[in-house]
């Protein structure tokens, strides 16, 4: 069920939106070659819980889900060719060259914020870092469509025309969704689709979109060992980027917008 956002329960997503966006603002400040991803997920935790808020993804198990392991960090940080859900590791360190995409969600006041951002760490070769630049168009794209009266294919189409225009590969399996006093809510948010199809948009509707494109050929994301992770099937570079936004009249309001830039 899609629910409509109140414009009190959208202040209350704004401010968990917006601690979101200072989280990834300082760990954008933070993050360097030989940091592992465990130092990132303790900042993030700390800076979340500094703040009032509580990480969203910690100890988070998808509704309906039977079995699974609960998500054991504040961060999803995925490097490379990985898509989406990497799991935070000593082990796991962060490479001159790397693409680092790092998922965040913040808890306040009853209702989520979430967002993602790619960052790039130091001589990125140049058609990866035109990936994540398109990638985060992609979004821009997406968000502009996302205004009322609008159809949720749209969104979709509008990312995928922009990704296929570079010859880039759109993630299929993986999704945005609605947002609100739950993480992951109806509807389910595609990168991809036709224009003119879909659920109607409404004011007061909000959503994660987050598109996940891949640089090869993949159009899935599957699962590394069994674990959370999900990698590209070939191997090839992935971006990520994602906003929490509030569908209005004429303009969609992004909640997760960092006070310091676009991103």
């Amino acid at each position: 069920m899609i629910t409509i956002k109140s414009e009190r329960e959208i202040e209350l997503m704004r401010e968990s939106g917006a601690l979101v966006a200072r989280t990834l603002d300082m760990l954008g400040e933070q993050i360097q070659p030989g940091m592992s991803t465990k130092r990132l997920d303790e900042l993030a935790e700390q800076f979340i819980r500094d703040n009032h808020g509580v990480p969203s993804f910690l100890n988070y198990v998808p509704k309906g889900e039977v079995g699974v392991t609960p998500y054991p960090a504040t961060l999803c940080v995925s490097l490379n060719e990985e898509v989406v859900h990497g799991v935070p590791s000593a082990k796991r360190i962060v490479r001159e060259g790397d693409i680092v995409s790092v998922d965040c969600g913040v808890y306040m006041g009853g209702y989520h914020g979430d967002a993602a951002r790619t960052f790039m760490l130091g001589d990125v070769a140049p058609e990866v870092r035109q990936l994540v630049r398109e990638t985060e168009e992609c979004l821009y794209r997406g968000i502009a469509q996302a205004i009322a009266g609008n159809r949720l294919g749209d969104v979709s189409s509008a990312i995928e025309e922009h990704a296929r225009s570079f010859g880039y590969s759109v993630i299929e399996n993986m999704v945005g969704h609605g947002i609100g006093s739950e993480l992951h809510e109806d509807p389910a948010v595609p990168n991809y689709g036709r224009r003119n199809t879909g659920v109607k948009l409404r004011a007061g509707m909000t959503l994660a979109i987050e598109p996940m494109i891949a640089l090869g050929r993949s159009r899935r994301a599957v699962s590394k060992r069994g674990a959370w992770v999900a990698v590209t099937e070939d191997g090839k570079p992935s971006a990520h980027f994602e906003h929490t936004i509030a569908v209005r009249e004429g303009a969609a309001e992004v909640l997760t917008l960092s006070p310091a830039g676009r991103a």
